[in-house]
C-alpha cells in the first residue's frame, strides 16, 4: 500500500479510539455532589428573582451555571413526570417566584408550603420565574 493511504487508514482509527475514550468517559461521568460543593453564590430567593428583574443580561452572565444557595419561604410543593419535586419559592414580586427542581431519587423530606428552606442548585436562567435545576436541600 501507499504511503498516504497508511496515513490516512491510521488517521481513521486513532479518531475512532479517541472518539470511543471520551464518549465512554462522558457515559461514566459523575454528576457533581452539590452537598458537598461549595455554592458560587448564597442569596434569598427575594434577592435572586430581583437581580434578573433589575437587569436579566448581567444575571444570566453572572448566575446561570452557577451553583446558587438560596434561602426563602416555601410557596408550594409539586411532583411532576418522573416523580420529580419542584419547590416554589417566595419573592416580594407578585408575578415571579424561584423555581426549584430536586435531584430525582433524592431522600423525601416533609416540605409544606411556609416552611423556611435552604436549597443549592444550578441556575439554569429566568422565564418569568427564575430556575434553579438539579437541587439539593441543605439541612
Amino acid at each position: 500500500m501507499k504511503k498516504s493511504v497508511k496515513t490516512v487508514i491510521y488517521a481513521i482509527v486513532f479518531l475512532g479510539v479517541a472518539g470511543m475514550g471520551i464518549g465512554l468517559y462522558l457515559y461514566n461521568k459523575q454528576d457533581n455532589n452539590l452537598q458537598k460543593e461549595k455554592p458560587d453564590f448564597i442569596l434569598s430567593s427575594n434577592e435572586l428573582q430581583k437581580a434578573f428583574e433589575e437587569n436579566e443580561t448581567s444575571s444570566i452572565e453572572r448566575y446561570v451555571n452557577k451553583i446558587i444557595e438560596v434561602t426563602g419561604t416555601i410557596v408550594s410543593v409539586t411532583t411532576g413526570e418522573g416523580d420529580i419535586t419542584n419547590i416554589a419559592l417566595k419573592t416580594d414580586s407578585d408575578q415571579s417566584l424561584v423555581i426549584c427542581t430536586l435531584v430525582s431519587g433524592s431522600e423525601p423530606i416533609a416540605l409544606a408550603p411556609g416552611n423556611f428552606v435552604r436549597i443549592r442548585g444550578e441556575c439554569s436562567g429566568f422565564l418569568m420565574d427564575v430556575l434553579l435545576n438539579n437541587c439539593i436541600i441543605i439541612k
